[in-house]
């Protein structure tokens, strides 16, 4: 185990505790941190054919991203001109010629313009465009597709991930097709949680036995570079001890379109806030975290596989989804335990390893974001959100 990049002196400590179970902090979260940041909806290929639509949804924000007649693939806000109704209902679906709302029956064309409003002669005249459906932000990156609710200090996904994509480009990913669709589940934990066990693998020798069986020896953490991580395991040499592992090693092919050095590895890039993308040789895939509440959290994601994967492919993302599901199931008791301990009166803070720079780099960028983050006790009741833009006002431009 190690990480790769940390400087030789820095902060050990992490966020203070009360971050953990403010609701007022995730009220400065939800504003600072997710509506000003890209969001992944899916894959084009979740939508392949004029029509199809997949939404997502969090803090009150309603996405809907279809694929034209066109044939091309748009995001906009899922709420109807008229009354504001989901115009979509369902998380993913199919549309014939247009976008109905099930309210009063608004329809918009597939490029979101208002197509029709029924009894027309009881509205004000209607233009098409300014009338239509809003557009959100989106750009699509080697397949995938990112959304953002409000501009924000991030550039572009392609200009975060270029310096990755050497490594990137073999897996072929906008060639990709679903495996089995959207996955969600939750957990009573801040959020906060679930990216922090993400971003250091100093924990996987005793918490995870099954990616320390199958690269315990060779895993690495990478200091962040423009906001995102890389880690990674080469497999270990020789037999496993779990069932799971060793088959899982045993049938996995040689896939040609790697390079030899990419076919015995796992990879993942952790894009902030908090989405990851892997890259197994047999699959790629997606998930990422969504606070309902500060002590509830959101966890959705997708895999993908290469559209002529065969049987062998199928069984190898077989036995990585059950190493996977187990390191998931372990990974939520690990966060429910360290959050019941930010509210112990014997809980006065955390001591990070070198193996955890990842922890501190991720805190920095969410201070950097909020620096009322950097203020050990609680503020007053009601304080929060404007001691924070009192101390943005204080910090030196960039």
């Amino acid at each position: 185990m190690s990480v790769d990049g940390v400087p030789a002196q820095w902060d050990r400590s992490g966020l203070p505790g009360w971050s953990y179970t403010s609701p007022e902090m995730l009220e400065l979260e939800k504003e600072h941190v997710f509506r000003r940041s890209w969001q992944i909806v899916g894959h084009v290929n979740d939508i392949p054919e004029s029509g199809n639509y997949m939404c997502l949804d969090f803090f009150g924000e309603r996405a809907v991203v279809v694929r034209g007649h066109d044939g091309l693939v748009r995001a906009f806000h899922n709420v109807c001109r008229h009354r504001g109704s989901r115009v979509v209902a369902e998380a993913q679906g199919q549309c014939k010629a247009a976008l109905v709302c099930p309210f009063h029956g608004w329809a918009f064309n597939l490029d979101g313009t208002l197509k029709a409003a029924p009894r027309p002669r009881h509205l004000p005249t209607l233009d098409p465009v300014q009338h239509g459906l809003k557009p959100i932000e989106m750009e699509i990156w080697c397949g995938f597709v990112f959304i953002r609710f409000k501009s924000g200090p991030q550039p572009s996904i392609a200009e975060l991930m270029e310096p990755f994509m050497p490594e990137i480009s073999h897996y072929r990913m906008d060639k990709l097709v679903p495996t089995e669709g959207f996955w969600t589940g939750s957990t009573p934990v801040n959020w906060k949680a679930v990216v922090d066990v993400d971003n250091e693998g100093y924990h996987v020798p005793i918490a995870h036995p099954g990616l320390q069986d199958l690269y315990g020896d060779h895993y690495m953490d990478e200091a962040p570079v423009n906001g995102v991580t890389r880690s990674h395991g080469r497999f270990n040499d020789g037999p496993a001890r779990l069932w799971s592992v060793q088959r899982y090693k045993t049938h996995l092919p040689e896939f040609e379109h790697l390079p030899p050095e990419q076919r015995n590895i796992w990879v993942y890039y952790g894009i902030f806030p908090s989405t990851v993308v892997y890259l197994y040789p047999e699959t790629v895939g997606f998930y990422q975290q969504f606070p309902i509440s500060e002590n509830q959290t959101v966890l959705r994601g997708a895999a993908y596989m290469q559209p002529d994967a065969d049987r062998r492919s199928k069984l190898a993302r077989y036995l990585s989804t059950r190493i996977d599901r187990d390191t998931t199931k372990e990974d939520v008791q690990l966060t429910i335990w360290s959050c019941e301990a930010t509210k112990s009166s014997g809980y006065d803070g955390i001591i990070l390893s070198d193996l955890e720079y990842g922890v501190r780099a991720y805190h920095d960028m969410l201070r950097n974001l909020m620096p009322v983050l950097n203020e050990d006790e609680a503020p007053p009741p009601g304080t929060l959100a404007q001691m924070n833009e009192q101390l943005i006002g204080q910090s030196p431009s960039p």
